[in-house]
């Protein structure tokens, strides 16, 4: 599962990072750790993409951010396929599921709801250029370096298939698919966080 929050106290970044709380205040005071201090407090508060590219730069290990309830935004054209996935794995899997049927529902969708997880049906549209589209959107994002794109497609060969890494994928699901490999592939994509 993935954090839930999109911003942090110095309380939670330090149990995240298995440090001191003080520890923390340290890295924000030299800014190393990029934040903002709540006006008229002393309070700070880390915003989650700044708090996972902090850790990736000084190697911290990203297990600390498992927690809370895992986002999923299904992005499909097929409005059955889209309704099918929203019911199974919010009723199944317990994950909170939010659903888009075009490139541009997408884009709205990643910024509103931070997807940990966006299943993506790489025909999307006309070609695969809006699906390409959204993956570069969700890769140039700062506030979606979290989100694990995993695409989608029955028409793929092998080969086709394992390109998809180079260009922003981190997954593939060759449909018609069980909703075990679904879960299955979810799961895998919000453990591996790095």
């Amino acid at each position: 599962m993935a954090f839930a929050k999109d911003v942090l106290t110095t309380g939670e970044v330090a149990k995240i990072c298995n440090v001191a709380p003080r520890t923390v205040s340290k890295w924000f005071d030299s800014g190393q750790l990029k934040g903002y201090r709540i006006p008229g407090s002393k309070d700070r508060r880390i915003p989650l993409n700044q708090l996972v590219r902090f850790m990736k730069d000084h190697g911290i290990p990203l297990d600390g951010l498992n927690t809370g309830q895992t986002r999923v935004l299904v992005v499909d054209d097929e409005r059955d396929i889209v309704e099918a996935l929203r019911k199974v794995l919010t009723e199944q899997a317990s994950y909170e599921v939010r659903t888009a049927i075009n490139g541009f529902e997408a884009g709205v969708e990643c910024q509103r709801f931070k997807p940990h997880v966006m299943l993506l049906d790489i025909h999307l549209g006309e070609g695969d250029s809006g699906a390409r589209q959204v993956a570069n959107l969700v890769r140039t994002s700062d506030d979606l370096q979290m989100t694990k794109i995993i695409a989608m497609s029955g028409k793929l060969t092998d080969g086709q298939a394992a390109q998809l890494k180079g260009q922003g994928f981190d997954q593939f699901l060759k449909k018609p698919f069980q909703v075990r490999q679904v879960i299955q592939a979810i799961e895998q994509a919000t453990n591996v966080l790095a």
